[in-house]
């Protein structure tokens, strides 16, 4: 990555405040959000099955003395990249560039962009992301899904005993023991529930 030692910052003098949901699942080092566009991509991505990690501002750009370091840092399996939102106080026009010449490509996400139905369902699910579905929860679900294929969300909740149903449910989502589909409609008791397969 590139970085510079005391630099003048640009277009960063964003305030990092506390922005929901609260939790995270793959994101590696400080929880820094510049807003609330940066707090929902990051949303996004933890609900990427093919995102291994992401990190906040992780990546210092520079160009005559000045730095900028875009929202996140993103790892795939074959793939590191820079992401950052569109905002009125854009990224400085040599950002991309750069990130470019250090190896990682880059995108710009305006908020009109982002999925609507996924984001609100990637929310509901990360206000469980504290929770962990119990041992013997995460088994019979498995085995509930080996023998059938697929469950309904209401169908999956019965099979929950130690662990309270929705949070070890959404655990398993968001730890990729399960997957559901989130880009059709808002999760309900209809949401047909699967195991992941790699």
């Amino acid at each position: 990555m590139m970085s510079i030692s005391s630099p003048r910052s640009v277009a960063q003098s964003n305030a990092v405040g506390t922005l929901y949901p609260l939790s995270t699942v793959r994101c590696v080092g400080p929880v820094l959000f510049r807003d609330q566009l940066a707090r929902d991509i990051a949303c996004l991505l933890d609900v990427d099955d093919e995102v291994l990690s992401w990190s906040c501002r992780s990546l210092s750009l520079s160009k005559d003395g000045q730095v900028y370091k875009p929202d996140f840092m993103v790892e795939r399996a074959d793939l590191r990249f820079a992401i950052d939102g569109v905002r009125d106080d854009e990224a400085p026009p040599w950002a991309k560039a750069k990130s470019i010449d250090a190896g990682f490509p880059y995108e710009a996400i305006a908020a009109s962009a982002l999925p609507r139905i996924r984001l609100k369902n990637a929310k509901d699910l990360l206000r469980y992301a504290r929770h962990e579905a119990a041992l013997s929860d995460r088994i019979r679900l498995l085995a509930a899904l080996d023998e059938y294929s697929s469950l309904t969300v209401a169908e999956a909740l019965v099979v929950f005993r130690e662990t309270k149903p929705v949070a070890g449910l959404a655990s398993m989502v968001l730890q990729r023991f399960v997957t559901m589909d989130l880009d059709e409609r808002l999760i309900g008791p209809e949401t047909i529930v699967r195991r992941k397969r790699d």
